[in-house]
């Protein structure tokens, strides 16, 4: 069993609180390792040296930066494997998700490595007679950013790379369940060169996330989790002055039109409901099948679900892992059997699927006829759970859409150019895919949906993530008049 500490200035700290928390390889129930868990003592001593290095890198040029990022996205390239075993390891996934993480999270390095462009300010000479003005992007100065549990290693690089290259400081706050992939990608930060202080991981619990929120020294914070903990994270930090972006909960849609192509939306479905085992906020949680289609999208997602391979993430045959916890994995069970009693038909029930040793194992499961006032459609499971609920007409799962509480992502399956058209402005959401069932976008696009499923100032990464991690400063100048100038500029003078 490991000890995973806390990381300073470059270097680990030994947690002085004496609390730990247990870290675990869910595909075999397992206990690896033992996570230091800081008091509000070690919260202040890490945000201290992120604040004494802020005063050195907020000045350090702007060429300099850009190297530094250029060495640290090879590095993390180099790394990736590591990286994606660290990932299945403690999260569970299969190896082709992690890679498939890395490979997503370098796409925000890769985007902050043109910090010289994003960073360009505005100019307008003699805006009015002998009178300049022109904008300039600031730093905030320190920055954290709480992390969860799905995405440890590319959820910390949709924040750490555009804040440090905007040129703040910044403490990580990962998820306790699975430090282990951050913690690396933190060392090779320092590898790459980067000063002592820029990037600080401190591990914890409500006592660390409470004390960065409420830190007079911390401007801004970067959250990604739970809808309630988000909206937690957004109001206490905005009463202690802060920025917030605080991403929370999802329960997307996937509207199937009697035109899609069946094969494609049964596959989609497969993929996005049940990659990761669901454990994702773009997880597709709801399939809305129109008119006649929906008998055949059950029959057809039904027949893939029985080629699905489930077993370690380190098997090359799997193609679906465990879930991260045992506490999470009875939760999802619970819900099959909450949808059963409330009337829903389970057409494949992951509590039948049998696992060999103690891993963290359920299978998928399939609720067809579901209907808007069950819990399963309410509540955010974030497991391999696919609910399918029948609509008449597209206008019916639309209004389904808009409805729901939350607004991250949804996705449409049709041959219909022009219904395509429609729902892409219709659709009550922040991300939208057209025969695609998770739209995350690019790095150089922003993340975040709409309703409660986003709290704060902006989304992350892309162009939001600069804009969020920078303030303007707007100069406006005047000199004299050249012809009044002290210095002989070669203007007559007056006799």
């Amino acid at each position: 069993m490991h000890k995973i500490h806390h990381l300073v200035d470059g270097q680990p700290m030994v947690g002085a609180s004496g609390r730990t928390s247990p870290v675990y390889n869910p595909a075999t129930g397992e206990q690896t390792g033992e996570l230091d868990l800081a008091d509000v003592g070690e919260v202040d001593a890490i945000v201290a040296s992120a604040r004494k290095a802020f005063e050195e890198w907020k000045n350090l040029s702007v060429a300099k930066r850009t190297r530094l990022m250029f060495r640290f996205r090879e590095l993390v390239d180099s790394n990736a494997n590591e990286i994606a075993q660290r990932l299945t390891a403690e999260h569970g996934k299969v190896t082709s998700d992690s890679m498939g993480e890395v490979a997503r999270a370098i796409e925000n390095i890769e985007y902050a490595c043109g910090l010289a462009e994003h960073l360009k300010g505005g100019y307008n000479e003699n805006a009015s007679t002998g009178v300049d003005v022109y904008t300039v992007q600031r730093p905030l100065g320190v920055v954290a950013g709480i992390t969860p549990f799905n995405f440890p290693a590319m959820v910390p690089l949709w924040m750490i790379p555009n804040a440090v290259a905007c040129g703040n400081t910044f403490v990580l706050k990962p998820s306790e369940k699975d430090p282990s992939a951050p913690m690396f990608i933190a060392e090779l930060f320092q590898e790459a060169g980067f000063p002592p202080g820029v990037l600080n991981v401190v591990h914890g619990d409500k006592v660390a996330v409470d004390r960065l929120l409420e830190h007079p020294d911390v401007k801004a914070v970067s959250f990604v989790g739970s809808t309630p903990i988000a909206k937690y994270v957004h109001q206490t930090a905005s009463a202690n002055g802060k920025r917030v972006q605080a991403l929370a909960g999802a329960k997307n849609h996937m509207v199937v039109l009697p035109d899609a192509d069946l094969d494609m939306a049964a596959d989609a479905a497969v993929s996005a409901a049940y990659g990761s085992a669901g454990e994702r906020c773009m997880a597709i949680s709801v399939a809305v099948a129109v008119g006649g289609i929906g008998d055949e999208l059950v029959d057809a997602v039904r027949v893939r679900m029985d080629k699905l391979s489930i077993g370690s993430g380190t098997d090359p045959a799997s193609e679906m892992g465990p879930l991260v916890t045992r506490e999470h994995r009875d939760k999802v069970a619970r819900y099959i059997g909450i949808g059963a009693d409330e009337g829903a038909t389970v057409v494949v029930d992951g509590r039948d699927t049998r696992f060999e040793g103690d891993g963290f194992f359920i299978g998928t499961t399939l609720i067809d006829n579901v209907t808007t006032d069950m819990t399963v459609y309410r509540d955010e499971i974030f497991g391999p759970v696919l609910c399918v609920v029948r609509a008449d007409t597209y206008q019916e799962a639309v209004d389904l859409i808009s409805a729901n509480p939350w607004g991250n992502g949804t996705a449409i399956f049709t041959r219909d150019g022009g219904a395509a058209r429609q729902f892409q402005e219709d659709a009550d959401a922040g991300m939208v895919g057209i025969n695609v069932p998770v739209p995350v976008p690019v790095g150089y696009h922003s993340f975040g949906g709409w309703k409660d499923s986003l709290f704060g100032d902006t989304t992350i990464y892309g162009p939001e993530g600069f804009r969020f991690y920078t303030r303007p400063k707007v100069i406006t100048s005047r000199w004299p008049d050249p012809a009044e100038s002290t210095v002989n500029l070669g203007f007559p003078q007056n006799n």
